[in-house]
């Protein structure tokens, strides 16, 4: 039987739904999502097999131009080390709109071949009076690309898109087992869970300084025992990640661990701490 297997980057400005994306196309939630800045900053790969077909999805950071800094910079690096050895690239931009943004994302492919221009959040511009016009100025925006407008929310025309994908596959082995559906492991999905959930919960200026290690992962028995540290860039934002008597951090963790025993199919002890660690993005 003849098999199709590539590795597909997804690639766009911050917060256009390249995480959610990611998620929707896989059938389970590897990348974290948010509105705040930074939220990815791995390559996370997501496998999905149809039949003859592999899919390697890679999700990248968002690709950063309004802020400076080494983390900003390390960022945009990783996302051009992931189109270094890809076989497609979906180009996610966000439906009604074409910003400056998303022109440097489309410079920055440069003259890469088989890229798909992804057109998120469809769902917002129902109307086709108005999303026709749209697909017309973006048409003429990025030439000589594929237009593929979806949901990842609702799933709208995803399959459309695995269609438009999968023609653009090579002919060849797939590079990992039918049944896997990431590369990465629980210590990883543990540090970006509980970054997750911190995200969701404190205001932008703390999660744009903030970071996770997971300190210690162990099994005991059917339970899994996890420590881990938030680094933040104030101490000031410590007592305002724990909150009064611990309760927010307390929050914090619950959400998370109540998400991973999900993931893991298990039961879970977590602890956490914060510590400032100023500057640590630099």
């Amino acid at each position: 039987m003849t098999t199709r297997c590539g590795i597909v980057a997804i690639v766009g400005r911050p917060n256009v739904g390249k995480s959610t994306l990611l998620n929707r196309l896989v059938g389970a939630k590897l990348s974290i999502t948010s509105s705040k800045p930074q939220t990815t900053r791995h390559t996370i790969r997501g496998i999905r097999t149809d039949g003859s077909t592999q899919f390697v999805f890679v999700d990248t950071p968002g690709f950063q131009t309004r802020h400076g800094g080494a983390l900003n910079r390390s960022l945009n690096q990783a996302v051009k080390r992931a189109l270094a050895d890809v076989d497609v690239v979906v180009h996610v931009v966000a439906a009604g709109e074409i910003t400056d943004e998303d022109r440097v994302v489309a410079r920055a492919l440069g003259d890469a071949r088989n890229v798909v221009l992804g057109v998120s959040k469809a769902d917002r511009v129902a109307d086709p009076a108005k999303m026709l016009p749209y697909l017309r100025r973006i048409a003429e925006a990025f030439p000589d690309r594929e237009i593929v407008p979806f949901s990842a929310k609702t799933s709208a025309n995803t399959s459309e898109l695995l269609r438009v994908i999968e023609r653009l596959l090579p002919e060849q082995p797939f590079m990992h087992d039918a049944e896997a559906m990431t590369d990465r492991d629980e210590r990883f999905f543990a540090a970006e869970m509980i970054r997750e959930k911190l995200f969701r919960s404190m205001h932008e200026e703390i999660p744009y300084g903030a970071a996770v290690a997971i300190d210690s992962f162990k099994q005991d028995g059917a339970l899994r025992r996890i420590a881990a540290t938030i680094f933040v860039d104030k101490a000031s934002h410590k007592s305002m990640i724990v909150g009064a008597k611990g309760e927010h951090l307390k929050t914090i963790a619950t959400a998370a661990r109540r998400y991973l025993e999900k993931l893991f199919g298990g039961q879970l002890f977590h602890e956490a701490r914060v510590k400032p660690r100023p500057s640590w993005a630099e």
